[in-house]
């Protein structure tokens, strides 16, 4: 039987893997060749295999130890790794002390150019840099209409949100897309539309008041929720932008203040679309934080996130590159 180099195992496609894992309280290392992650059970120690093959990214949390050649086997077959705090979040930069989203990105100075090439033919021109940043928005708005109203979600139990809610808030920030003139406006009809949104979605969960916050041990289920949800999606955009070969300053809409931000950009493709409602139909239903996880890959997988997130990045920067030629 012929073996297999961990590098041989990059053939099967990112958009295709299935798993993304989030680990705490373990040790990461490298078991007569398969990289695995070892609990400690009173006097026994239990490994498990990861499928590095068939593996996007890893989230390394509290309690957690990895070895240099786990390392080595994970960035060979082409897995993100990062480091973050409980529940899966912050995200914590790989090497400073400030929260950040920063990854270990597998290197190779072999990666594809040819999407960072157009890329920044158009990144330095700020209009073309705002058409990308519309096109995102556009991406993430047929995203939220697509399966906020699809027969799955319609069939969920507590969340009735109607196609009546739901349309006209997405076409009047739709409408307004066309008169922004700058990312700060496109922030800021941002922000109202993510706020509507989660007005709408605590009323469709019955969850009553809710306020958005953010990384606090104190905060309510629905928000710890948001908080690990958006981090897996993070995780995804990570590796769609690897895929790529993009750096992860060359946003087009949160670039002013965050040095990864175009994985914020890219994670908000779907983010909305996917996370979002499952955070408060969890919160509602009781459910702990590994059915939740549980909740947000099915979604990833049904909705074949990643492939939208690469699709989304190949098309903007092809025709961005292209206007004005």
């Amino acid at each position: 039987m012929d073996s297999f180099s961990p590098s041989d195992l990059k053939t099967i496609l990112h958009s295709k893997r299935a798993n993304l894992y989030y680990l705490q309280h373990c040790r990461v290392l490298v078991n007569d060749g398969r990289v695995e992650y070892v609990t400690d059970e009173g006097k026994q120690s239990l490994y498990w295999n990861i499928p590095i093959a068939n593996t996007t990214s890893i989230l390394l949390g509290t309690g957690t130890s990895i070895t240099q050649a786990a390392m080595r086997e994970l960035a060979k077959a082409g897995v993100l790794v990062g480091f973050c705090g409980g529940g899966g979040s912050p995200l914590f930069a790989a090497n400073e002390a400030e929260v950040d989203v920063s990854w270990l990105t597998p290197q190779s100075e072999y990666r594809p150019t040819e999407y960072l090439q157009h890329w920044v033919s158009f990144w330095f021109d700020d209009s073309k840099r705002l058409a990308a940043a519309k096109a995102f928005q556009l991406l993430r708005i047929a995203q939220i209409r697509k399966h906020w109203l699809s027969s799955r979600m319609q069939r969920e139990d507590g969340f009735a949100v109607t196609e009546s809610q739901l349309v006209p808030l997405l076409d009047k920030f739709q409408n307004s897309l066309n008169n922004c003139q700058s990312s700060n406006d496109i922030l800021a009809q941002e922000a109202s539309l993510t706020k509507a949104l989660y007005k709408l979605a605590a009323n469709a969960a019955q969850y009553g008041e809710f306020t958005r916050a953010k990384r606090g041990s104190g905060l309510d289920i629905a928000n710890r929720y948001l908080d690990h949800g958006n981090y897996l999606a993070y995780g995804l955009a990570a590796t769609a932008v690897w895929v790529i070969g993009l750096p992860h300053g060359l946003a087009v809409l949160h670039g002013k203040t965050r040095r990864g931000g175009l994985v914020f950009d890219v994670a908000d493709l779907i983010k909305d679309a996917l996370i979002l409602p499952q955070a408060f139909i969890a919160a509602m239903a009781g459910e702990e934080e590994q059915d939740f996880r549980r909740r947000c890959m099915e979604g990833f997988s049904r909705a074949e996130a990643l492939d939208v997130m690469i699709d989304g990045i190949k098309d903007t920067a092809l025709a961005c590159s292209q206007v004005g030629k």
